[in-house]
């Protein structure tokens, strides 16, 4: 039986896919609450003045990396799937707690950097499946 299935039967790329789609649902509705809370800083940025393209373009670069995480942990090689997963883990990780507001915000940020934490640990345990053991 392959290492990497033994203790959840979960293939290694299906995992990781799986659980940025997780992230990405609850990323996508905490911005959805903030949205509708009238004290939330990016709502009274809407309200009240444009925000800077640039602001605008590096949120889409940042939300576009999970974006793309579902694809690439289905497509990439074991080395380089392990170190992307990780990386990208650890800049969401950095952007999620720096940013946001309120209790609810700070609810879904313990599940998202929780997950992402989960995402990091099966990425640096995932043992190479060309290795015969």
């Amino acid at each position: 039986m392959n290492a990497n299935k033994q203790t959840t039967g979960i293939d290694p790329r299906v995992k990781l896919s799986l659980l940025w789609i997780f992230v990405l649902f609850n990323v996508v509705y905490a911005d959805i609450l903030s949205l509708m809370d009238a004290t939330s800083p990016i709502r009274k940025i809407i309200a009240g003045t444009a925000m800077p393209a640039g602001i605008l373009v590096a949120g889409a670069i940042l939300m576009e990396t999970s974006i793309v995480m579902v694809i690439l942990s289905w497509i990439l090689n074991y080395k380089v799937n392990r170190w992307v997963n990780i990386i990208i883990a650890a800049i969401n990780i950095f952007a999620v707690v720096t940013g946001g507001h309120g209790l609810y915000y700070a609810f879904f940020a313990a599940v998202e950097v929780v997950c992402m934490l989960l995402i990091t640990w099966f990425a640096w345990k995932w043992t190479n499946p060309e290795v015969k053991e």
